[in-house]
């Protein structure tokens, strides 16, 4: 057998593996999202807090408990999270918002929010409506992305 056959078949070989070995650890994952959002659907609360500030920021710079620094897996350690402070009651604490939620959540406002944990899940407005910010305008490279996806079928035609 000639040289070339056999590296494409070992190649072939390799692709197949790592796709096998991603497909179980993705289903895997996806499990163990689905057992934590029934968690926090569980323990979920109604809170009236004031929105001090809201960035994007490394969990080291964003002021939450060690335990939950401790807890995150190593690789997380870069990423940047959606952090809210804001004034529950007689305090002030940083929660982490979720990233849906994030823009349409109001800067020096009363709101009332849905929190599990340190984790805010959805926001009302308490004194009038949230003002939803405009969406972006999208670039060139992800208005290509979009047209191909819907090409392709992976998207939904709009």
């Amino acid at each position: 057998m000639p040289t070339g056959w056999i590296v494409v078949i070992v190649i072939v070989v390799v692709i197949t593996a790592i796709l096998a070995v991603l497909y179980f650890v993705g289903k895997k994952m996806q499990k163990k999202q689905e057992e934590q959002q029934v968690l926090m659907e569980q323990n979920k609360q109604s809170v009236s807090m004031l929105i001090i500030d809201k960035k994007r920021m490394k969990l080291k710079d964003a002021g939450l408990p060690q335990s939950v620094y401790a807890q995150m897996p190593k690789r997380m350690n870069l990423a940047k999270f959606p952090v809210v402070k804001a004034k529950v009651g007689p305090q002030v604490v940083s929660l982490i918002s979720d990233e849906k939620i994030f823009d349409s959540i109001p800067v020096k406002k009363e709101v009332k929010a849905t929190v599990s944990g340190i984790y805010i899940m959805d926001v009302k407005g308490l004194h009038g409506k949230v003002q939803v910010a405009p969406p972006k305008k999208k670039g060139w490279y992800a208005r290509t992305v979009d047209k191909l996806q819907e090409k392709a079928g992976a998207k939904p035609i709009k």
